[in-house]
Order: structure tokens, then sequence, then C-alpha cells
């Protein structure tokens, strides 16, 4: 049984996590950013990053890994196509894959939230651009589905169910898991299964949430280790 103080605490940080996807969502729309400047990187030799946002998020939900990515020398790329993500697994992993061969981006690291994660993971282990992408962080991804999702009243998050088809095929898919950090919160009130994916580098981080997360400079430091390859 959880202690009422815990109980209190993960139910704080279930708030403050919508708090925050609520202000980034309103920030996206009333102040959209400009992101092409983030295509030069700085550092010779830095590894091109590929942004890939979660379900009804924009990359502009990950400006916070953005802007430290590109601060530490990395040419970070956004996929505009992706819109606000709510296509399928498959149907996204096509979009990326489309735009990894029209720029010819080579030795890619992903960094991806939530879904974003699976599209990446999709594209590492069952795209013919596989072999463009080097490695992925992922953060807070549902690898084995989300039991809420099942309720969800919006099939854009009912594919996230366990059972659901394409992401058990996904799961049964181990080819590109060693290539694969995945990062998760101590308590994720959207996956509370958690996200631990066999064959990868598993890190629990002491955040707490869903969202919240990806502006925690904890998190960031970690991304940046890991994408760097320095970790």
């Amino acid at each position: 049984m959880i202690h009422p103080v815990e109980l209190l605490r993960r139910g704080r940080a279930w708030c403050l996590d919508y708090l925050y996807v609520a202000h980034w969502q309103v920030h996206a729309f009333l102040f959209p950013a400009a992101h092409h400047h983030f295509l030069a990187g700085t550092k010779p030799g830095a590894a091109p990053v590929v942004l890939i946002p979660g379900v009804y998020e924009t990359w502009q939900f990950l400006r916070p890994i953005a802007e430290r990515l590109h601060n530490s020398g990395h040419p970070v790329h956004v996929i505009e196509g992706l819109g606000h993500n709510q296509g399928t697994v498959p149907a996204m992993a096509r979009v990326m894959a489309r735009y990894l061969e029209e720029n010819d981006l080579r030795g890619v690291v992903i960094v991806a939230h939530s879904k974003g994660g699976l599209i990446g993971k999709y594209v590492m282990s069952a795209s013919d651009r596989a072999w463009r992408v080097s490695r992925m962080t992922a953060i807070n991804t549902p690898f084995s589905g989300s039991f809420f999702a099942r309720f969800a009243p919006l099939r854009s998050v009912r594919d996230f169910s366990p059972g659901d088809a394409e992401l058990l095929k996904l799961a049964r898919n181990p080819k590109a898991n060693h290539r694969i950090v995945s990062l998760y919160s101590v308590f994720d009130p959207h996956i509370p299964g958690g996200s631990y994916l066999e064959g990868a580098v598993n890190i629990e981080l002491p955040t707490m949430g869903h969202f919240r997360p990806v502006g925690d400079p904890r998190l960031l430091a970690t991304v940046e280790r890991w994408v760097a390859g320095t970790s």
C-alpha cells in the first residue's frame, strides 16, 4: 500500500504535469518559435539530432531540449510534417524516414518524448532508412503500452494499449534496443508500468510526471551526456 504522504506527492506531481503541458501548448499557440537556426551546429563533428515529440505535441514542447543540445554544438532538426503527431506510429515513422532521406542525414541521434520513442524505434528497426540513425534517447516512452490507453476515447491514444497489434509487433522486434537509452520518471501517471525496455540502457530519474520532466535540469543534463556519447 502506498503511504498517504507519497500519494499526496504523486497527486501534486500529476497536477504540475498538466499545468506544464498546458503552459507549453498555450505558449506554442501564442508565441510560435522559429526553428531553422537550430540547424546550424557550432561544434565540428557533433552528431545531428532529430526531435520527435509525443502525441498531440509539436516540436515546441521539446524546445528546452532543442536549446540545450544546440547550445552544446549539435545541429537540431525538427520535422514539421509530423504536425501534432496524431497519425499511427508506422505512418509517422514514414514521415520521419522521408525527412532523413530528403535531407541526407547520417549518424542521426533521435531524441524523443513518449510516442516519439515508438516512432524512433520503428524507424530504427523496421525501416529501410534505419542505417541513417545511430542511436536514440527516449523519454517516458510507453514501449510496453499503458494500461490507461484502452479507456481513452481517442483512437490515437488507444493505440498505446498493451494489446494493440502494432505495439506488440514493435515490442517483439528487439533489433534496435541495444542502441536505445530509455529515460523515465520514478513516477509517470500516464505509464504506470514504466518505460523499461529489454536490452536498452534504462535509466530511472528522480523526476515525477510524464510531461514536466522534459524541462527538468536533471533530465536535460542526462540527455546531453548521452547524445554526446560521454555517458
